[in-house]
């Protein structure tokens, strides 16, 4: 059974692989840090809409899996998950203003403090108290979060399942249209 209370993976008939939840946000981490210094030493519109874009996607989807495994598996996680889940609500209304083509410098900050947070105190006690098979299931269901994830900011729809997981891909659809009929660049690698 799960730590988790993940549903069971479909057996294989050897083991469990895949990219687990430390390796996935850890890469996720990396990316928003270039991006984010890159935007401060040479701003443009287009950086500025990738930034955007990526940092609202990775916000969502730890809202909907890592902070409630956090919940869930860490002795304290409650008080960790609200901490984190208010930083990113601050984040999400910094990025608004971003958008508007203000506060680069305040927000690379701001990722920088975010990547900091969760590399050195909830990542690495997360690792420490949950198996590796659900720690791949948890990285699984960020990676498909992160595509069905909002491209802009939502400060004021729900961070918490289930409804996030309800209202999210809802508004990206929304996003993704608007993406689409302004030519609007959302993925690092577009750049």
């Amino acid at each position: 059974m799960s730590a988790l209370n993940l549903p069971p993976l479909p057996p294989t008939g050897g083991e469990i692989t895949g990219r687990n939840a430390i390796d996935v946000l850890g890469e996720q981490h990396r990316e928003l840090i270039e991006l984010c210094d890159r935007l401060v030493a040479h701003p443009t519109r287009k950086l500025r809409d990738v930034v955007v874009a990526t940092l609202s996607r990775h916000l969502s989807a730890e809202e909907q899996y890592l902070y409630p495994a956090i919940r869930q598996a860490v002795p304290g996680g409650d008080e960790l998950a609200a901490r984190e889940l208010a930083e990113d609500k601050a984040l999400l209304v910094l990025l608004q203003r971003v958008q508007k083509g203000r506060d680069f410098e305040e927000l690379s900050a701001a990722v920088h403090r975010h990547v900091a947070a969760d590399s050195e105190e909830l990542l690495p006690v997360l690792t420490q108290m949950v198996p590796i098979e659900d720690l791949i299931r948890v990285g699984n269901r960020i990676e498909v979060a992160e595509e069905a994830a909002p491209t802009r900011p939502h400060p004021a729809t729900p961070s918490n399942p289930p409804w996030n997981k309800v209202v999210d891909p809802v508004v990206a659809v929304v996003d993704k249209v608007r993406d689409v009929v302004t030519n609007r660049t959302t993925y690092p690698s577009d750049l």
